[in-house]
């Protein structure tokens, strides 16, 4: 770094900044909330999916006193934005991951709106839920979060269910927004945050 530096600041005339600058490996570094995939494309860089989820974790606490509707609205307005940015991407796999976390997470709240068994086991039944089935989540000692992966609250908070809430797909919004032209490049892997 010191003889690009030199080279840079005494025979070109600039400025380096070293709080910005560094060499490393390519997938190392980021620019933009991108970095560079081997075979040459674009991926989302690690601190922004990081940066991401925080946002989500604050946009769907569970103890903000709202609406359903109110939190996706709220949801789909950083989401929809969030995408269009990272559009040019690789980054199939990570949406996958995203959109089941996010769904977790609204499962999570739905649940902690219910507040008790019986309108928890009301509420199920409403989605189409056996009774047992419901009855066994509603009585389970789990916590929120737990809950909210099980078979039950998958079964009734399905894919279709946030579809009719009006829930933004981000694996769905980033298919339409690639429609004209092929991706280039390796498929991101997905960072364990």
């Amino acid at each position: 770094m010191a003889s690009v530096t030199a080279f840079l600041e005494g025979k070109l005339k600039l400025q380096v900044n070293s709080a910005k600058s560094a060499v490393g490996f390519v997938e190392e570094r980021q620019f933009l909330g991108y970095r560079l995939l081997r075979g040459g494309g674009l991926g989302v860089a690690p601190k922004s999916v990081v940066r991401m989820k925080n946002r989500v974790r604050q946009l769907t606490r569970r103890n903000r006193s709202q609406r359903f509707s109110q939190f996706i609205a709220d949801l789909n307005s950083f989401l929809t934005g969030w995408m269009t940015y990272f559009k040019l991407a690789s980054c199939k796999g990570l949406l996958r991951n995203l959109d089941e976390w996010i769904r977790r997470k609204l499962r999570c709240v739905r649940l902690k709106q219910c507040k008790r068994a019986w309108p928890m086991a009301k509420f199920l039944m409403s989605c189409s839920l056996k009774e047992w089935d419901a009855w066994l989540l509603a009585l389970s000692g789990k916590g929120w979060w737990r809950k909210a992966l099980t078979p039950q609250a998958n079964h009734a908070m399905n894919l279709q269910w946030f579809r009719d809430h009006g829930l933004v797909n981000l694996t769905e919004r980033y298919k339409m927004l690639n429609v004209n032209g092929n991706r280039r490049g390796t498929e991101q892997v997905c960072p364990v945050v």
